[in-house]
């Protein structure tokens, strides 16, 4: 079991949330020793009230016409079908899937597991929180919660294919944690594959096992095996899931961009020989031309486009915007909209809103958008403001 240690200066500047919110040694260290590789705990990390709490989960199932797949329930490793604890809404709201508080409630007593999905997009605290972590660490990030009857857990021994932090929010639960029986997994690798192989390696040693408790953290790379079970009173923690880029993903990439230069190679695009017995010579051939195409391929504008789709920019109110673009003059400032993953390419600015070209002497200003700084329409230009704000790149800055 891995306890980490506090660092020489935790609160030092510039620190971001991986280090002041859910770990206690500093970044490089954690990249050094921990990220991708084996699990940490970390004890009294912090309070979490501000991102989450019972009084939110009441909110969400029962005040904010949740519709599934934003919840799942389990109990035991079984996990319920969406017909039984959802109902259309009523009139003016007859949607079908909409979250019934009444069946919730009687799973929940019952001992069922309340699983609230994609946070991130559904509560506002979580969803700044996994921006800023999603930035700092470079891989997207989602944001389940986890709330169980005490004495229950809703499922069995498993792993998942993407790393996690479990924040303890509220009651005790315990963990017991295994080696990977498939180290690293794929998207595709899932646990129910290996099925009989995780619950033999679950019969083995734990290499943790631990109650976690409120400001508790635990990390674990993918492929790591996990249960939970909650002890005398209701838990609720939330997993952030860290979609990791491998290795394979960036291969996938760029096999992608060699295929594209292909399409316009006149040989690749021949029709095969008339009767080939097997395509043995031809195999030969294409081999030859793909491998040079992988060489001469660009795959960073490809990986760039995908990372960016997996993501979304930060919220964009219409009337807000409206006001001000109307509202426009020399004085007003304005900066960068959030979590647009902004990457100017040449005279290029590719976002999650888009992409837009801009004159040569645009540029120095929208570089200058680009290191975060806020500025006044004179400062950048009065047109170039007023499109990026038409275009929901750039937001009122806060006052």
């Amino acid at each position: 079991m891995s306890l980490s240690t506090p660092p020489d200066d935790p609160t030092r500047p510039g620190a971001g949330v991986l280090e002041t919110r859910l770990i206690d040694i500093d970044r490089e260290k954690f990249a050094r020793e921990f990220w991708g590789q084996t699990a940490l705990l970390t004890r009294g990390a912090g309070d979490f009230s501000d991102l989450f709490s019972a009084e939110a989960v009441d909110e969400l199932i029962s005040r904010r016409g949740l519709r599934t797949p934003f919840l799942r329930v389990a109990k035991e490793g079984t996990t319920f079908p969406d017909s039984s604890f959802t109902a259309p809404a009523g009139v003016g709201a007859t949607i079908s899937d909409q979250l019934d508080d009444t069946a919730l409630w009687r799973k929940f007593a019952d001992g069922a597991t309340l699983v609230l999905q994609a946070l991130h997009r559904t509560w506002e605290p979580i969803a700044e929180f996994n921006a800023r972590l999603s930035t700092e660490l470079g891989h997207p990030v989602q944001a389940n919660a986890y709330i169980t009857p005490p004495q229950n857990r809703g499922f069995d021994d498993h792993y998942d294919v993407h790393d996690v932090f479990v924040l303890q929010i509220e009651g005790t639960k315990r963990w017991i944690i295994h080696e990977p029986v498939l180290p690293d997994p794929l998207r595709d690798q899932v646990w129910t594959d290996r099925r009989a192989a995780v619950a033999d390696a679950a019969k083995g040693e734990a290499y943790i096992d631990t109650l976690l408790g409120p400001g508790d953290v635990l990390y674990l790379p993918r492929g790591w095996l996990h249960a939970a079970q909650a002890q005398g009173e209701v838990s609720i923690h939330l997993t952030l899931g860290i979609h990791s880029w491998t290795r394979y993903a960036l291969a996938e990439q760029l096999v992608q961009a060699a295929l594209a230069l292909l399409r316009d190679d006149p040989e690749m695009r021949r029709t095969l020989p008339l009767g080939v017995d097997g395509p043995a010579g031809e195999v030969d051939v294409v081999r030859k031309r793909l491998a040079a195409a992988v060489a001469d391929a660009d795959a960073a504008s490809l990986f760039h486009r995908t990372r960016r789709g997996q993501g979304r920019p930060a919220p964009l109110g219409p009337l807000a915007q409206l006001a001000a673009v109307q509202g426009l003059g020399p004085e007003s400032v304005v900066r960068l909209r959030g979590a647009l993953d902004a990457r100017l390419e040449g005279s290029r600015l590719s976002t999650r809103v888009g992409w837009l070209d801009f004159p040569e002497t645009d540029l120095p200003s929208v570089r200058r958008l680009l290191d975060g700084e806020a500025g006044t329409a004179n400062d950048l230009g009065n047109g170039l403001v007023e499109r990026l704000l038409r275009a929901g790149v750039l937001v009122p800055a806060d006052p």
